[in-house]
């Protein structure tokens, strides 16, 4: 790696970054000289310092990361949300975007050149959002600071008295980290920034489902049931007793009060339109999260013109399927059936976790046929815990930590299972499971010898369009067995493509809630449940809902070029092996990354066609 000598004078610093002093602040590390009486900045960056100041700032400043990466003191705090610490934030990164622009990549190898615009796509993410202050709104419809201990205590390892000792210092924290989110919604009610109504009521049961447990029964005392051997029972009943004094004197008081602040101060004031773009900056922020999630430079309306393109080719397949079935009757009456017959439903959890881990386990036993590289790391299946499951999604995948020997975990809401049609069941665990989001986000925590940032990179476009392509894989695989759960996977291929329609139309376009639930109920075989839940998601997560069939249709895209090129020495196991081994990438990236790939490709069967003629 070639290291890039930058000489350059406090002034020039100060108008390069907007800085009006302090030039050792731009400077990190570099050395400050005195040249003719000037203070100027000797600065020998690299690129790999560069990271690695990015990586030590984020863990700084983020404790959970921090606790995941073995910090035992950032396991007793939460993180600091206030607008102080996030101007600093928005500072720090604007000068690590200045360093990056002026780092050299002459004579870096393509690893290193990779990994420099790997990170710049990570600088520039942050920056596209910072314009926005964003922490006004810090919850979506079923996540946000009010719920993320659900998810944080069952990813946290308790081996040792100190780890339950610095989880009730988390938990005595919460008070005052409710209060810095409670200041920034404030900001939000009076600048005319806020949640809609229409999600409202949702988080409010939860908030007061979560205030009014017994201490020993709230979900956050979970870890002090449970203690390993090598605690004693004098020790385990000390425990026990922080545990129970962090719930009574801080976790409820906590969220009793942020109950009443939610629905006496908050409510009343919150924005009665679902969609953002009703005011200039909230289309503007809203431009911006649609090339944010796709990672493309695509306008709403384009998005939106996608979308309404994919459900009219959906719906011809879905046709086609119900032909086959011999069913009589409008494609309505179809959706009625699916909706309402009892041999499409499980009659208890245990059935549907069942029925959710064998198929994961069918499709295992198919993996080594389409993938070469496979992760070290297992996965298990679990339901959503109860008190997130009423507004939760119908699956999701919680990542797992290898160093910390967690394993990850598919998933699945058994919450009223009038909802979960098994016909869909396969479609979501090759989407959730493998080899969707378990396989490419193991395989990107595996990888050697990168910087730390891309183990967990996660472009949207990429990590949800591979989740939603794994479906189809599916297909390939032989894991759709009846006519319905090829339906099923239509329905879940229409659901996504009705996001792009449903995001845009109430975002950009000014759609109502009814009209939004509309496409899902006319062409899908949704739960009418789901689709409430689903609709409730895009109202509180602008953006995010584009990114699945945008970055589906750019991998097939590249499958598709791919088998023309190669023909018959095309490999789906060295496709899929190289749109995933460089771990998350934005779409643009990896379009260029699998175009030199098939010239590779196309180059060794040259070589080998030659060396067969050669006598």
């Amino acid at each position: 790696m070639k290291k890039s000598l930058l000489w350059a004078s406090a002034a020039y610093f100060a108008l390069w970054t907007g800085a009006h002093a302090d030039p050792a602040g731009f400077c990190g590390e570099g050395e400050i000289i005195i040249v003719d009486g000037q203070q100027e900045c000797l600065l020998q960056d690299s690129l790999t310092k560069l990271i690695s100041d990015y990586e030590n700032y984020m863990r700084q400043s983020n404790p959970f990361a921090a606790g995941e990466h073995g910090d035992k003191e950032a396991l007793r705090r939460l993180p600091d949300v206030s607008q102080k610490q996030k101007k600093a934030f928005h500072e720090h990164i604007a000068k690590l975007r200045d360093r990056h622009k002026a780092i050299d990549i002459t004579g870096m190898t393509a690893e290193d050149v990779l990994n420099f615009r790997l990170f710049g796509f990570i600088l520039d993410q942050h920056n596209r959002r910072a314009a926005f202050d964003e922490a006004r709104i810090p919850f979506t419809n079923d996540s946000g600071f009010f719920n993320e201990l659900s998810y944080v205590s069952r990813q946290t390892k308790f081996e040792k008295p100190v780890d339950y000792e610095a989880y009730a210092a988390r938990l005595s924290a919460i008070p005052q980290y409710f209060g810095q989110h409670k200041t920034n919604m404030r900001r939000g009610t009076e600048t005319g920034y806020t949640a809609s109504v229409e999600i409202l009521p949702g988080i409010i049961e939860s908030v007061e489902k979560l205030s009014n447990y017994r201490d020993v029964d709230h979900p956050y005392y979970a870890p002090f049931k449970t203690f390993p051997d090598n605690i004693d029972a004098a020790e385990q009943a000390r425990l026990t007793a922080l545990g129970q004094a962090a719930i009574q004197n801080a976790v409820l008081p906590a969220y009793k009060d942020l109950h009443d602040f939610l629905k006496t101060e908050y409510l009343p004031k919150a924005r009665k339109v679902v969609g953002i773009g009703t005011t200039a900056e909230g289309r503007a922020y809203y431009a911006s999260l649609v090339r944010y999630y796709t990672t493309l430079d695509l306008t709403p309306d384009e998005v939106h013109d996608i979308g309404v393109r994919e459900v009219s080719r959906i719906r011809a397949e879905m046709d086609d399927i119900i032909k086959n079935t011999g069913f009589e009757g409008s494609f309505a009456e179809f959706l009625e059936f699916l909706r309402t017959d009892p041999q499409f439903y499980a009659q208890s959890e245990e059935e549907l976790l069942k029925e959710a881990a064998w198929i994961a386990k069918r499709v295992d036993g198919k993996m080594p046929e389409f993938f070469r590289t496979l992760p070290r790391l297992p996965y298990g299946v679990m339901p959503v815990p109860a008190e997130m499951a009423p507004r939760y999604t119908t699956g999701r995948y919680w990542g797992g930590n290898p160093e910390q020997g967690k394993a990850g975990n598919y998933v699945v809401n058994t919450y009223d299972l009038k909802s979960r049609p098994l016909y869909n069941l396969p479609a979501l665990t090759l989407h959730e499971g493998v080899p969707g989001h378990h396989h490419q986000i193991s395989l990107g925590q595996e990888l050697k010898n990168v910087p730390d940032f891309r183990k967990n990179l996660y472009p949207n476009a990429f990590g949800e369009g591979w989740g939603l392509y794994a479906e189809k894989v599916g297909l390939d695989m032989g894991i759709y067995r009846t006519p319905y759960e090829h339906f099923g996977r239509l329905s879940y291929e229409m659901w996504r493509a009705c996001r792009l329609v449903v995001d845009t139309g109430m975002h950009w376009k000014g759609w109502t809630r009814e009209q939004a639930e509309k496409c899902f109920f006319e062409n899908s075989a949704l739960a009418p449940h789901n689709i409430k839940t689903e609709v409730e998601r895009y109202i509180s997560w602008p953006g995010q809902a584009l990114a699945y069939k945008i970055g589906e249709l750019k991998i097939i895209e590249l499958r598709k070029r791919a088998e023309t090129a190669l023909g018959d020495s095309f490999s789906i196991r060295d496709f899929h092996d190289a749109v995933l081994k460089h771990g998350g990438i934005p779409l643009d990236i990896l379009e260029q990354q699998m175009d030199q790939w098939i010239t590779d490709q196309l180059t060794q069967a040259q070589k080998s066609i030659i060396g067969e003629r050669t006598p």
